[in-house]
């Protein structure tokens, strides 16, 4: 049995439906709270659905059963200010799970990212020694209780204090797909835009406030979460793989190439308008993020990542138009 925290949220849904289409038992653990995130789950026949504070009694009871723990459980949100809370959820669960799978002898795969790298200042490489990960300055408490996971089970494993018998990292970029609209605000570009897009309406983008940099012209590494989901299945079917790996595509492309591959989707022409960024994000916005992806190839992953065209025609074709938008 598989047990993935967060598993009825947006990367946990995908990863627990790809692994129920392969006939593995999957257990979650999640929060359905009001509104519609149970509809993630709605299709699948689950062994378990643990709510958090049953977690560690459940692990006792039931522990034996668990072959690994995905953990993609987590305060998300980039704008949350309650920093206990936030290390409460992302740090000190995340060590519990830790030390659980170091004494059981199980596997344990956790969600970081690539918030981790703040500001970018000394770049995207997923190097996960302790020196490099000291150089890195997360922009918000989000980012910096992620690193400080990372930054934990990297002391931990170089101490000799126990490990789970396969543990790795993901350093997720911007991941959109199916099964994102709980998340509000939060949801990828493409979710957001959508309608107006296929009505053929103005999409509108933030212009750029840097010089050089035209507007919609703002990079990131755009990561189809059925490439996600992927490489969390070969990391599953591979437990000698150890590590902090980062998770995208390797190529950064602008907000404005997004918003064109959406109109070409749903086939109409593409109408960009722009507004100003709001000044209270503006001294942390990114103006470009792309990931090395040479540690993942090199620790034997070879299956080509999906385009921003492919990934957002996907996405719309199978998902964002039909009657049922979820996986």
């Amino acid at each position: 049995m598989i047990l993935i925290t967060g598993g009825a949220g947006f990367i946990g849904s995908n990863l627990a439906a790809a692994l129920a289409e392969q006939g593995v038992p999957v257990a979650i653990c999640d929060r359905l709270r009001a509104g519609a995130k149970w509809r993630n789950i709605g299709k699948l026949e689950l062994r378990e659905l643990i709510a958090p504070e049953q977690l560690d009694d459940w692990l006792v009871e039931h522990g034996a059963v668990v072959d690994a723990i995905v953990h993609m459980g987590a305060i998300s949100s980039t704008t949350e200010t309650d920093a206990d809370l936030i290390v409460e959820v992302n740090f000190r669960l995340s060590q519990r799970l830790w030390r659980w799978c170091a004494r059981e002898g199980k596997r344990f795969i956790y969600a970081s990212s690539a918030a981790t790298y703040g500001g970018a200042e000394v770049g995207f490489e997923d190097d996960w020694s302790m020196a490099a990960l000291a150089l890195l300055r997360p922009l918000n408490a989000y980012g910096w209780s992620k690193l400080l996971f990372d930054r934990w089970a990297v002391r931990e494993v170089a101490l000799g204090n126990g490990q789970p018998a396969q543990w790795v990292g993901l350093k997720f970029f911007n991941v959109y797909g199916p099964n994102e609209y709980h998340k509000g605000g939060m949801q990828s570009v493409v979710a957001q835009k959508y309608a107006a897009a296929a009505a053929g309406e103005p999409i509108t983008l933030f212009r750029s406030h840097r010089e050089g940099i035209s507007d919609g012209g703002q990079r990131r590494d755009f990561v189809y979460v059925v490439d996600c989901v992927q490489v969390l299945l070969w990391l599953l079917g591979n437990p000698k793989v150890n590590g902090i790996f980062n998770l995208g595509t390797g190529k950064a492309r602008s907000f404005a190439e997004l918003a064109t591959a959406l109109y070409g989707a749903v086939g109409k022409p593409p109408r960009l308008t722009y507004v100003d960024t709001p000044v209270a994000i503006r001294p942390n916005y990114q103006y470009f993020t792309e990931a090395r992806m040479d540690r993942l190839r090199s620790a034997g992953y070879a299956r080509p990542f999906m385009t921003l065209e492919e990934g957002v025609r996907d996405y719309v074709q199978r998902f964002l138009s039909q009657p049922d938008r979820y996986r």
